[in-house]
Formats: C-alpha cells, sequence, structure tokens
C-alpha cells in the first residue's frame, strides 16, 4: 500500500543551513548564544601577588560599568576596588571580586569625629553584610579631617569607633582596611598621614580584621622609605594601593619609585593580600593598564 503520509521531501540548502544552526547552539551551549569572547572571565595576572584596579585607571576612556568590568578581566585583574553593590552582580559575570568595598566613611567626614558615628556605624555595618555576601574581602575606612581635634583625641575616637564594629568585621571575614593618605599634597588635614599613626591605632584596637590601607604614592610623599615601612609594620597591612610619585600617574622612568622592587618585596614577605593599581594614565589607558600590571608581575 503506498504511503499518503510521508513528509515531503527537505530542501537540500535548508536542511544544510538547519544542520549548520544546530551545531552553533551545541557549540554556544545550548541557550547561551553569546560568543565566549563577549565574557571574559578573568585569567589572572601571573606571579605572586593578586592584582587589582580602581576605575580611575581606565580615565581617559569611556566605559559603561559592564565595559569596565569587561577590560578589567581581560587585563587579568582579579577585582576591582571602590565599587558598592550595585555593581557586584557585573563582577561576578566576569569573574571579578570587590577588593575594597566603601564603607560610608569620609576624607573629610570620618571616625576621628565622635558626632559621626553613629551616622557612619550604620553604613558601615551594612558595607559589611553586602561585603561578606559577595565574598569581597575588605572594607574602606577614612579617618577624617584633623579640624579642631588634636591627633591623641582623634586617635581615641577611632580606636572606639573600630573597637564598637570589629566584631561584625571578625564574624564576617571582612577586614576593616582605615586608608594612609598625604596630607601634603593632596588631602591637607587628613589625620592618618604617617605609618606609624596608623599602626598604633591597629594596636589599641587589636583585632585581626582591623588593618591599614597602605597607599604606596600616599606615603612616599608623606614618608618615603617604602620597603622597610613595610617591611617593619607587615603585620598590620591589609591592602595596598599604588601610583607614581610626582603626579600621581603611571610608574615609569620619570617617577621616582621602583614598583618592581616594591612589589618583590612585598611577595617576599608572604603577603596573600591584593595590590590595587590607583594612578591616573596620562595617556592609552589599557595599553597603561597592561604595562603597569606587568612590572607588578613579580
Amino acid at each position: 500500500m503506498k504511503n499518503t503520509l510521508r513528509s515531503p521531501p527537505l530542501d537540500r540548502r535548508k536542511f544544510i543551513t538547519t544542520l549548520g544552526g544546530l551545531g552553533a547552539c551545541a557549540l554556544l551551549g545550548g541557550n547561551n548564544l553569546r560568543a565566549a569572547e563577549e565574557l571574559p572571565q578573568a585569567t589572572h595576572r601571573q606571579g605572586r601577588l593578586k592584582q587589582g584596579v580602581c576605575r580611575g585607571v581606565f580615565r581617559g576612556v569611556k566605559l559603561t560599568d559592564e565595559e569596565t568590568c569587561r577590560e578589567a578581566a581581560k587585563a587579568g585583574a582579579y577585582g576591582i576596588d571602590l565599587v558598592g553593590p550595585e555593581m557586584f552582580p557585573l563582577l561576578k559575570k566576569y569573574g571579578l571580586l570587590p577588593t575594597m568595598v566603601p564603607g560610608g566613611s569620609g576624607i573629610k567626614a570620618g571616625i576621628n569625629d565622635p558626632k559621626l558615628h553613629s551616622e557612619i556605624d550604620g553604613r558601615m555595618r551594612t558595607a559589611i553584610k553586602d561585603a561578606a555576601a559577595a565574598g569581597a574581602p575588605n572594607v574602606i575606612v577614612l579617618a577624617g579631617d584633623r579640624g579642631t581635634f588634636t591627633d591623641e583625641q582623634s586617635m581615641d575616637s577611632c580606636v572606639k569607633f573600630l573597637n564598637g564594629i570589629k566584631a561584625q568585621a571578625e564574624d564576617a571575614g571582612v577586614t576593616l582596611c582605615t586608608e594612609l593618605l598625604n596630607s601634603k599634597v593632596n588631602h591637607p588635614g587628613y589625620v592618618c598621614d604617617h605609618t606609624v599613626w596608623g599602626v598604633e591605632m591597629c594596636k589599641r584596637v587589636g583585632s585581626p580584621r582591623v588593618k591599614l590601607l597602605y597607599d604606596i604614592y600616599h606615603m612616599q610623599i608623606m614618608e618615603g622609605d617604602v620597603i622597610r615601612t613595610i617591611q617593619q609594620n607587615f603585620a598590620h597591612i591589609g591592602h595596598f594601593h599604588t601610583a607614581g610619585n610626582p603626579g600621581r600617574h603611571e610608574f615609569d622612568d620619570t617617577q621616582e619609585l621602583n614598583y618592581t622592587g616594591i612589589c618583590r618585596a612585598i611577595a617576599y614577605l608572604g603577603y596573600t593580600g591584593f595590590i590595587s593599581h590607583e594612578y591616573t594614565p596620562t595617556k592609552d589607558p589599557l595599553g597603561t593598564l597592561d604595562r603597569m600590571m606587568r612590572l607588578c608581575e613579580v
């Protein structure tokens, strides 16, 4: 009996086109039709140090938040500093960490002013929770402007604030990093402007989750003797920032800091945290970032 239900023959050209489309779907992972190069997962830089970036290294290139994450991943960064929860999903998408989360204190209005403690405390507790949920290692703390306070009064206020919040940081596994900034060029009046002051503050608090963000650029201006200072105070440093001096630009032969030597010294100490680049490029931001990160691959 003749089969009257047989389907009409498939056009050869349509068959090949359909087959090719199915193959492409298989190669791209079924429903995920985006090409792999659109989602570069961070292939981290070689060497003993985990390098990150701040958004300022891309200054001069107009990038969206997503493009910023894409370029950081392509550059080999572990993460991006000083970004809040609004960017955490994008960071995760590109295999990046929020390596330093804003904590709600300010350079001028910081934790040395007891009148601001309640306000900052609420914001910082939220930041610690957000950081812990995202696997972020650090929350930044800013000491504040001297104003009418003596350095000892500022010290007492900072220690009081940190003692009040350190238990949450310890329980969450998040380190509170008070940044060392220069008061000579960029931030006149900032109280935590010498390593010895910051270390004394950390000692008085006495918590493994209260440390310093040692900004190499800022401390070169205030103190110099960078490598020896890092070696002598290593136990109290939780994070590093880089930039050339003078000018806070990329580090090259116009600058007075030898970052390869500094990075070797940090790596030799067995440092397991992050060192994030915070310079402002003078030209070719993406090419400059590659060069700066290569200098720190030690």
